[in-house]
Order: C-alpha cells, then sequence, then structure tokens
C-alpha cells in the first residue's frame, strides 16, 4: 500500500486513516497486504506520483516483503503506472482500478453489471492506446476484474464502440427507472432514499425497516444494486424505501458517471436518510464524504434526516437512548457528525431535533421513533 499526503484545501481526512481504508479494500478483493509507505509531498510527481528516492526505496523494498503489487492510495495516470511498473518491475494499479474490481465482484444484476462494465472501459480507455507491451502485465488479478482479458486484443475504436453500446443499454436501463417513478408520482406514493458510506449498515437498515432479507454484510460495498421495498407507516400509509450503492472517499468519477441511471433514484427522492456508523472513528470525515457527493449530484438541498446507526455498540439496552443523546451533544468525537451542516429543503444549513434519530438496525433500537421521524418529514 503507497500513500502520499498531497495537502489540499478542505482535506480532512489523514494519510493514516486514508490507507487503513484501502487496506481494507484490498482484502476485500482478495488480497494480502505485506506492507505500506507514504510520503508527504506539496504535490504529486508527474512521473511516479511519489518521488524518486521513495520509488528507489519501494523497489528496494521488494526483496524483504516478496511483493508483487502496489496499490497506490490516488489515482494514477497511465504514464505515471507505467512509470512505476517499470522500475519496480510488478503490476501497479491505484485506488480507482482496485473499486472498480470489488465492484466486478459484488454486481448481480443484469444493470450492476452494465453499470460496472462501463465504469472499468471508460478507466481502461486511457490506458490502452500503444501499450501493449504494458498491457500484457495486467492480466488477472485484482484491479482487472470484469471486462477480461478480450481487452488486450482490441484498440481504442473497439473499446469506444463497446463504451456507446453500454451507455445505451445503461440509457434504456434509465428510460425504464423513469417510467416507474412516473407512476409513482402519479399515484402520489412518497420515495425515502436511504444513501451513506459503504458498511455504515444501510442494507440491515433496509432490512429491519422494510421486514425485508436483503443481504447485508459487514463488509466494503455489499450493496450495488439498488432494492425497493414498501415501508409502512402508521397514520401515514406505505411509502417506498430504496438502499443505493454506499459511498466512499475518492470515489472515482467514473463510477458517479456509469451509475447515474442508479443514483437518479435519490433525485427523485422526497427524503434522503444518511446512515452514520457513529462508532467509526472517522464517523465525522465520513459524513462530510457523503455530504460532499450529495453536492455533487445537486442533492445538497435534498430534505435529509441523520440516522446515527449501531448504537448497541455505545449502550447496553435501548432505555439507555435519551441519556446517549445527551452523550453526544456534548461528546466532542462522537458528537461530530451531529455538527456537519446539513441544508434543510430551502437550501439552508442547520439541525433540529427532527434531522437527527438515533438507532441501532442490528437490534431493531429506535425504529418505531425513526418511523415517527420519517412520516414528520414527509408531512
Amino acid at each position: 500500500m503507497v500513500g502520499v499526503d498531497i495537502k489540499r484545501a478542505g482535506g480532512h481526512w489523514s494519510l493514516e486513516s486514508s490507507l487503513q481504508e484501502l487496506k481494507q479494500l484490498a482484502r476485500t478483493a482478495g488480497a494480502e497486504v505485506v506492507g505500506e509507505m507514504s510520503q508527504k509531498l506539496p504535490e504529486p510527481s508527474p512521473l511516479y506520483y511519489m518521488g524518486k528516492g521513495k520509488v528507489e526505496e519501494l523497489k528496494a523494498l521488494k526483496a524483504q516483503a516478496d511483493y508483487n503489487l502496489v496499490i497506490f492510495d490516488d489515482e494514477l495516470s497511465p504514464v505515471q503506472q507505467r512509470n512505476l511498473e517499470d522500475v519496480l518491475g510488478v503490476k501497479v494499479i491505484d485506488r480507482t482500478a482496485l473499486i472498480l474490481d470489488i465492484f466486478a465482484r459484488r454486481a448481480q444484476t443484469r444493470e450492476g453489471k452494465l453499470q460496472v462494465e462501463l465504469a472499468q472501459h471508460q478507466y481502461l480507455l486511457p490506458r490502452l492506446a500503444g501499450q501493449w507491451s504494458h498491457l500484457e502485465r495486467l492480466g488477472g488479478g485484482i484491479g482487472t476484474r470484469g471486462p477480461g482479458e478480450s481487452q488486450l486484443e482490441t484498440d481504442r475504436r473497439l473499446i469506444r464502440r463497446r463504451i456507446a453500446s453500454l451507455k445505451e443499454k445503461i440509457e434504456d436501463v434509465r428510460k425504464h427507472r423513469s417510467l416507474y417513478r412516473a407512476s409513482r408520482k402519479r399515484s402520489g406514493t412518497k420515495v425515502v432514499a436511504l444513501v451513506g458510506y459503504t458498511n455504515a449498515g444501510k442494507s440491515t437498515l433496509f432490512n429491519s425497516l422494510s421486514e425485508s432479507h436483503v443481504p447485508a454484510e459487514d463488509r466494503l460495498f455489499s450493496t450495488l444494486d439498488p432494492t425497493t421495498r414498501r415501508l409502512k407507516l402508521d397514520g401515514r400509509g406505505d411509502v417506498v424505501l430504496t438502499d443505493t450503492v454506499g459511498f466512499i472517499q475518492k470515489l472515482p468519477t467514473s463510477i458517479v458517471a456509469a451509475f447515474r441511471a442508479t443514483l437518479e433514484e435519490l433525485d427523485e427522492a422526497d427524503l434522503l436518510l444518511h446512515v452514520i456508523d457513529i462508532t467509526h472513528k472517522d464517523a465525522a470525515e465520513q459524513t462530510a464524504t457523503v455530504e460532499k457527493i450529495l453536492r455533487g449530484l445537486n442533492l445538497a438541498a435534498k430534505p435529509k434526516m441523520l440516522v446515527l446507526n449501531k448504537i448497541d455498540l455505545l449502550i447496553k439496552e435501548e432505555g439507555e437512548l435519551e441519556k446517549l443523546k445527551r452523550r453526544l451533544l456534548e461528546d466532542k468525537e462522537l458528537g461530530n457528525p451531529l455538527r456537519t451542516e446539513i441544508p434543510d429543503a430551502s437550501g439552508q444549513s442547520g439541525q433540529g431535533e427532527g434531522e437527527v434519530a438515533l438507532a441501532s438496525a442490528a437490534k431493531r433500537w429506535g425504529l418505531d421513533e425513526l418511523r415517527r421521524k420519517i412520516a414528520a418529514k414527509l408531512g
């Protein structure tokens, strides 16, 4: 694992936390992590991303760690990737390729597979031209799962043709979804969508609220394909509850673009439930990351509610909820996500009692209160 600490305006994540997450991603993809290296730089090197001296140091570590793959925490340019592989003599990939590999493993539906393949082709296109000897090292393994070895025998024209074909198929999916949304609008059905950082417990909360049995696992990106179920609210009737793909810091733009059809579900939602793992040490950073992505999707003014999940790891029984609320407001660490400025429907920042709910999706604590708050927000 290689991380380069480049000071950027507005950056909140520490290099240590980012590398720790990269390790989780690597293990999720089936890699065994044998070491890590980091460097602080004012800006990335155009040739190697990291400094030349550090590259030589990394090369020297090969005899000790016996690594056969190097994963960078940031997206590399084709030139940087090629130069690093020439010097190190092993396969080099970046966070984007790693996430794409995991997505390829997770996608189950035709729509999900189409979206992942599109993102992969868009990522690989600039890395194909005139680099056949370079690409021979990309066969199989982490970072290349999905489109397959056939890319090594094709050229840019064929890749672009495939991208165009995938976009057409995804556009058909998008139109199909829009018909469903139009039908829901005509019937006056309200839509509540779950959003949040990957592994925050969205799918577990989805199951608990809707009495469903969608696969929910303690791993990154367990949900890729959107799932919709009915949610019963007392005194208000049924609404539609939708679970979507989890977000992550440094989420590749190619993935966001490819998943446009899926993410349009969020645009049509009447309320977003932003699920947060309140016990995670980087809960505040994860919250800010999700809010930043939502802003990028023009969803900042969408009505939202924060759902602080996994409270069963903080208290012993549901009766301690009120005490925990007071503790969260007073605790500078645990209470950070509560202090994130969430715009309301008018676009004004601020939070009230109705904008935050505490829950344990696993133990079903706080769900009755959450349902009441959802009903109140929907009006």
